[in-house]
């Protein structure tokens, strides 16, 4: 009860300055030059073709909706591994290794990382859905029967990006 009387006094502040934040970048594009603008709504034109490409193909799933594909069995099998909701993964030519901590941590995660699945590349293989059209942080895991598990890197044409784009079969993934 008291937070909620503690935050709503400072609710309008927050307002406020989320309005003027808003004129500010108004006011600064509005002072960009030509070529910037124009870099700005190219931008905006990517952005818009990226979320059109993503809801066309359904990457807006966490996987391709087969339970009974490799990717949903991987994805049943997802949470035995350990209970903690985020992944590090590392791809190289020996296949795809999953790492995590064996419960929930609140800090220190990567530290606690221990092994917990690994795919070989007979099994699946890394791609980058849009083979670097445009500057993402999705990724697929491609299993051998054609079934795929989405990835979210942490940030936009990531090493991974790199190891899929350079691994990508040839005529493209």
């Amino acid at each position: 009860m008291l937070g909620t009387v503690l935050g709503a006094a400072f609710l309008p502040l927050l307002l406020l300055l989320s309005l003027l934040a808003r004129g500010q970048e108004a006011v600064e594009r509005a002072l960009d030059s030509k070529e910037e603008k124009e870099r700005h709504r190219a931008r905006k034109q990517d952005e818009k073709r990226m979320e059109a490409a993503v809801d066309q193909r359904g990457l807006d799933n966490v996987f391709d909706g087969d339970w009974n594909g490799a990717a949903g069995q991987f994805l049943l099998r997802w949470y035995s591994h350990s209970t903690h909701h985020e992944r590090l993964l590392f791809a190289g030519p020996d296949g795809i290794t999953f790492a995590a901590p064996p419960k929930r941590v609140s800090s220190g995660r990567d530290r606690h990382a221990q092994i917990v699945a690994r795919l070989s590349p007979d099994e699946a293989t890394l791609e980058d859905p849009f083979s670097g059209e445009f500057e993402t942080r999705i990724l697929l895991i491609r299993f051998h029967d054609g079934s795929w598990l989405r990835v979210d890197t942490e940030e936009s044409r990531s090493e991974l990006h790199m190891y899929a784009l350079r691994n990508a079969p040839v005529g493209g993934a």
